[in-house]
């Protein structure tokens, strides 16, 4: 299971919103314990291919992040990218750059008026939906 705090979820929610057309993207940082992950920074990044289908992190935002992470004592344990014009579910390039076992791919999807939010988790070959619980603190 993720926890994501509620002020990271709005800030994550707010941030995919401010970037349409386009896709929005970023990572996440924290501490995963007992098979759960518990998010405890996320950053935000530039996607380079300013697109509505796709997107690709700035490389030296993506290192100086991580740099930032490790400062803080914490692990990379995730992305998240937005879809402004399709559903919560990983398309075919996500799938296919999903590499990381237990690494968390979150996707916000903008389609409808109210906005979803899919957690997925990569074991063996497969991504497979995980439950998620955005907490007050």
């Amino acid at each position: 299971m993720l926890y994501l705090k509620k002020k990271d979820y709005n800030a994550l929610l707010s941030y995919c919103r401010q970037r349409q057309p386009q896709e929005a993207c970023g990572l996440l940082a924290g501490r995963n314990e007992h098979g759960n992950c518990y998010v405890e920074m996320v950053y935000f990044l530039t996607n380079i291919e300013n697109s509505q289908e796709r997107f690709s992190m700035e490389p030296r935002e993506q290192f100086a992040a991580v740099k930032d992470m490790r400062a803080h004592g914490l692990h990379l344990v995730g992305n998240f990218h937005s879809h402004p014009l399709s559903a919560a579910a990983p398309s075919a390039a996500d799938k296919r750059l999903a590499v990381d076992r237990g690494f968390r791919y979150l996707i916000f999807s903008l389609l409808e008026k109210e906005p979803e939010l899919k957690v997925f988790l990569l074991e063996e070959q497969e991504m497979r939906e995980e439950m998620y619980v955005v907490a007050a603190k």
